[in-house]
């Protein structure tokens, strides 16, 4: 039996993440190579995702600290 060369298409299967002022390729979790990102690269994300520092944020929203006074109820619902 012999091999024969062929090529895979893996683009859907590429993720990237941004490491050291440039964007890291993965495929699965090997990494496959890297793109470097010009100085003052500008990046255009969701509204509710920002970039500082080189690391990506996502703003949510979490619960808040309870109130005091709603915490030492008993079981029965008496505070």
């Amino acid at each position: 039996m012999t091999l024969e060369p062929k090529k895979l298409d893996v683009t859907d299967r590429v993720v990237g993440k941004v490491k050291n002022g440039a964007i890291e390729l993965y495929l699965d979790n090997d990494r496959i190579g890297a793109i470097s990102l010009p100085e003052g690269s500008e990046f255009k994300l969701e509204h509710h995702f920002e970039i500082d520092q080189q690391k990506i944020y996502q703003n949510v929203y979490v619960p808040g600290q309870d109130e005091p006074r709603y915490t030492d109820c008993d079981e029965g619902g008496w505070c």
